[in-house]
């Protein structure tokens, strides 16, 4: 029974999400509104990862020995030399499995 809740919990969120954006026609949103919703994705994700990597479970900063900060940092480098997305992500994890087994 609270699987069926769950599933009209995600259908419910779904819609009322996804009617927002089925309703806006591109055509008519002027050009200003396209450049500014350009930025919207570089802008929401930093406040989506900044606490999964630099906050604990209370809320308060991790020390530099966090095993999230050095997966992150190996992660942004690895993608601003490489340019790949793949690469990014599996470096990104494996450094941060890395770091939790030494810290």
């Amino acid at each position: 029974m609270i699987w069926f809740w769950v599933l009209i919990a995600g259908v419910v969120t779904f819609l009322t999400r996804y009617s927002m954006i089925i309703f806006i026609n591109p055509k008519t949103l002027s050009k200003t509104s396209k450049e500014v919703l350009k930025y919207v994705p570089s802008a929401v994700f930093p406040a989506i990862i900044f606490p999964a990597i630099f906050l604990d479970q209370e809320g308060y900063f991790l020390n530099s020995n966090s095993p999230q900060i050095w997966g992150f940092v190996i992660a942004v480098m690895f993608g601003y030399f490489f340019n790949n997305i793949i690469l990014t992500i599996v470096s990104g994890l494996v450094s941060f499995w890395i770091f939790t087994f030494l810290f």
